[in-house]
């Protein structure tokens, strides 16, 4: 709330009490009646003043200025705390920035228009999308679209990794199905790819060429195996993504690197740091010199990079391309990754900590308290198109999004497909229905609600005070969790703002109490509550923005097969 006309009226009150320089620190206490910001001031001056906190508190509260500060009342409570309770109107005022900035509201200018890269999901084309690559690209594009409403200059950017031994193996599997498919014994090599679609992908290649690869196992062969299943499945994972609201600016092919030459030009850069050292046949990066707990090798004896160099090497490329502000959202799985990577950066120059790195936990899909069984398709695991088709892109995207990226996530499908408010993500979008509904009933088109001439004041009740004390952290709450790179943080705030407004939703009810209802007979009363309603939607349409969720104007109960009311 308006805190600033709070510290400037304590600040006063300490300067009339020759108390210079205090370090006053306001929080908004947990129980609403005790006000809308305490401090603890009075108890830290305590020793310097060498008087009791609550004898300083009663001095402090007797000397703040209620009159034209907007503070309608200072509580001194329990050992000397101090609870301050703003006017209604001071409280209310603050829904003319949110009405006035619309669809603004909550971005601001902090990364001052500095440019930032977000690598995601950059997945191998060897398979379909999972679950992890599906929470990846949620994690990833919300916190892209974070540091967006933050002010840096963003880009999506997707890493392929399309070189190197797995490439090989999927060669390799797909060249035994093909020869399976034509009844020839041949077995999908160790290590390789079992799934439905390397046979799909095979059927494909003999539809095309017909059996001139049979018991053929040359570099050509093997080439049409690698480079048709790649660009197939390339195709089918930009599909998924395309289906799943995720897009790129930029596609880096891994393979380029080793094409000009920058992967080995990147080990002789290394080697002329006099941190790299041969031993036992393989060329060593001495990562412990930047806090990896052992050194590593960066190229093995049989001549072939390991898979750091050529994410060296990368990271290299984007340094170059100006991108000094770049954030890698990973699986957990790539925790080794980070120290070696960010050492090998740094031995070229490049600051500590470049580049940063959101590593998250994998996702465990139930029914009923049980896993589900893995996907048939993709031979280990359900894929990202499989969920999001059985129950939607945006519960899909909310989940994936609402819990830390390093903790473990339970997909519980039961609750996916829950249309009532024990689904955060239906709860948040309902509360949006209703605020459009109401504008409905009003006969009145959203742009048309304004705060000019209306006397915000009126808005008096505990549930209205709650629910502006909420939408007015909205602003701040988009800079922590932008810092954090924590899109949970968002939805947690969208949770427990549509929890506030449902709250003032049914108080109003016109069946139980018409005089809180929104749309009353005063009309002074109603456009202040329609000014309400209406900064209640512009939030928790900008919050599911930021995350890419949809924020529907209508919506119908399972139970009901009626719109929001």
């Amino acid at each position: 709330m308006s805190e600033e006309a709070i510290k400037q009226a304590v600040a006063l009150a300490l300067d009339a009490m020759g108390v210079a320089d205090a370090d006053v620190r306001f929080e908004q206490p947990k129980d609403p009646g005790h006000g809308d910001l305490a401090t603890n001031v009075a108890l830290t001056l305590a020793k310097t003043l060498r008087r009791s906190p609550r004898d300083i508190a009663e001095e402090i509260a007797s000397r703040v200025d209620t009159e034209g500060s907007g503070i309608e009342s200072v509580d001194v409570a329990g050992p000397g705390f101090l609870n301050f309770k703003l006017s209604s109107g001071q409280v209310a005022s603050r829904l003319e920035e949110i009405v006035g900035a619309d669809a603004d509201y909550g971005r601001c200018d902090e990364g001052g228009g500095e440019s930032i890269v977000v690598e995601f999901v950059s997945a191998n084309p060897t398979g379909p999308l999972h679950l992890g690559h599906g929470r990846q690209g949620a994690l990833g594009d919300a916190i892209a679209g974070l540091l967006d409403w933050t002010g840096w200059s963003v880009s999506r950017e997707y890493y392929y990794n399309d070189a190197g031994a797995q490439i090989d193996r999927l060669a390799e599997s797909v060249w035994a199905r093909y020869q399976q498919h034509f009844g020839q014994d041949a077995a999908v090599p160790e290590g390789g790819y079992q799934g439905d679609y390397v046979g799909a992908i095979a059927e494909g290649i003999a539809e095309e060429h017909g059996d001139r690869f049979v018991g053929n196992h040359d570099a050509a062969a093997l080439e049409v195996m690698r480079t048709t299943a790649v660009h197939v499945l390339r195709e089918e994972q930009d599909r998924d993504l395309s289906d799943f609201r995720i897009h790129f600016d930029v596609y880096f092919l891994e393979s380029s690197l080793y094409e000009d030459g920058r992967v080995e030009s990147t080990a002789e850069a290394l080697r002329e740091t006099g941190k790299v050292f041969d031993l036992d046949g393989a060329v060593w990066l001495r990562t412990t010199a930047y806090g990896d707990q052992k050194d590593r090798v960066m190229i093995k004896s049989d001549g072939s990079p390991t898979y750091f160099l050529p994410d060296v090497a990368y990271h290299m490329d984007k340094w170059g391309r100006g991108l000094h502000h770049a954030i890698n959202v990973q699986g957990s799985d790539h925790h080794g990754t980070v120290a070696r990577v960010q050492a090998g950066a740094q031995a070229l120059g490049l600051p500590a900590g470049y580049p940063e790195y959101v590593l998250h936990q994998m996702v465990r899909v139930e029914r009923d308290g049980k896993e589900v069984k893995l996907s048939k398709r993709a031979g280990s695991t359900i894929t990202l198109r499989e969920l999001m088709t059985e129950v939607g892109v945006d519960v899909t995207r909310y989940f994936f999004q609402m819990r830390k990226p390093d903790g473990h996530l339970v997909f519980d499908l039961g609750l996916a497909l829950d249309q009532s408010d024990k689904n955060p993500m239906y709860k948040v979008q309902y509360a949006h229905a209703r605020m459009c509904s109401i504008f409905k009933k009003a006969g009145r088109e959203r742009a048309s609600i304004v705060t000019e001439g209306v006397d915000l004041s009126v808005l008096t009740t505990e549930v209205e005070r709650e629910v502006i004390k909420a939408l007015v952290q909205f602003p701040e709450l988009v800079r922590n969790a932008a810092r954090l790179r924590a899109p949970h943080l968002i939805c947690d705030y969208l949770e427990q703002t549509a929890g506030a407004v449902n709250s003032w939703y049914h108080a109003g009810n016109p069946s139980r109490n018409p005089e809180l209802a929104v749309l009353v007979d005063d009309e002074n009363l109603r456009n202040a509550r329609l000014a309400l309603a209406r900064s209640v939607q512009i939030v928790l349409h900008n919050g599911l923005t930021i995350l890419g969720i949809e924020a529907p104007e209508q919506m119908m109960r399972e139970a009901e097969l009626a719109p929001a009311d």
